[in-house]
């Protein structure tokens, strides 16, 4: 984990070293007077070799400070990750959890049925939700529920003091989630399809168990461990699609953070978030590794 999340931020810091422009032009402009100019070239380290600039603001984490952004008048980093976790965590698992729970039992009753017209007819669904991006979708439901309707705002969001607050988070949750339940309802139909002709249902059958304990005691659960690998997939490709959705609501969360630093060069912020993200994706990694002697004893056993 701690390697993962250090050759990531390794990468990103030499990406932004390698990639066109200066820094400090981005914070200046470009009318800014030399010596002003090499104040803060100096300030921000960009007149130190990469490595040196690198291993320094890895010493500074390790201790605890991320640094400061150059792009939000130096507020600290930590700060800044704080207000986008804030907003991004809470929204990244709610999605997670409907589209797990909802996306397992849509390919339930997908399964139960296999062949017939109500199966083709949530398989022609989930192959919708799956080919639109996420983008559209979420253009689509603001001028469906928030335009039309006058259900939900169209983005923004007034922070969780405000009344209604949740209210803001509805139409990104939707957007970010229908694709992901999705995605579980054709993995969970494909892995019970597959074990509802297993040898150990055709026994379980044979003893009279009803199709309900059949389906819920023996073909979910031996299902559950490839789904909780599917989930630790999906926790990174949501954030990753975060990045995109809280742009188009206006949602101060860490992919929108993202976008801002990467526009304004912002190198401490960058790395921040980019170190926070992967701690996040190499955590439910690791929860799904663990889970999995939870879920088969002979996993725990061996």
């Amino acid at each position: 984990m701690v390697a993962t999340v250090l050759l990531v931020t390794m990468a990103v810091s030499l990406v932004l070293t390698a990639l066109p422009g200066d820094a400090a032009r981005l914070v200046l402009g470009p009318e800014a007077a030399p010596e002003r100019y090499q104040e803060v070239r100096q300030a921000l380290g960009l007149d130190k070799p990469w490595f040196a600039r690198f291993f320094s603001w890895l010493f500074q984490a390790l201790h605890g400070d991320l640094g400061f952004s150059f792009r939000y008048d130096q507020v600290s980093v930590a700060e800044l990750l704080r207000r986008g976790l804030a907003i991004t965590f809470p929204l990244a698992g709610a999605v997670a959890l409907f589209s797990f729970v909802v996306g397992i039992l849509w390919g339930l009753l997908s399964a139960a049925r296999l062949g017939s017209v109500f199966d083709l007819s949530l398989s022609l669904a989930n192959q919708t939700f799956l080919a639109i991006p996420e983008f559209w979708l979420g253009i689509l439901l603001v001028g469906l529920f928030a335009v039309r309707l006058g259900w939900f705002p169209s983005g923004g969001f007034p922070g969780w003091g405000a009344p209604g607050a949740w209210r803001y988070l509805i139409l990104p949750a939707l957007a970010l989630a229908l694709p992901r339940a999705a995605y579980f309802a054709r993995l969970s139909r494909a892995v019970l399809a597959d074990l509802l002709f297993s040898d150990f249902v055709r026994t379980a059958r044979a003893k009279g168990l009803s199709e309900r304990v059949v389906f819920l005691r023996h073909a979910l659960r031996n299902a559950l461990i490839p789904l909780a690998a599917g989930l630790s997939l999906t926790f990174g490709r949501l954030l990753a699609g975060a990045l995109v959705i809280e742009r188009v609501f206006s949602l101060p969360g860490l992919g929108y953070y993202a976008v801002e630093a990467a526009f304004g060069r912002d190198i401490p912020l960058l790395l921040g978030i980019a170190a926070a993200v992967t701690a996040m994706v190499v955590a439910a990694s690791t929860a799904a590794d663990f889970s999995y002697g939870l879920l088969d004893p002979r996993i725990r056993s061996s």
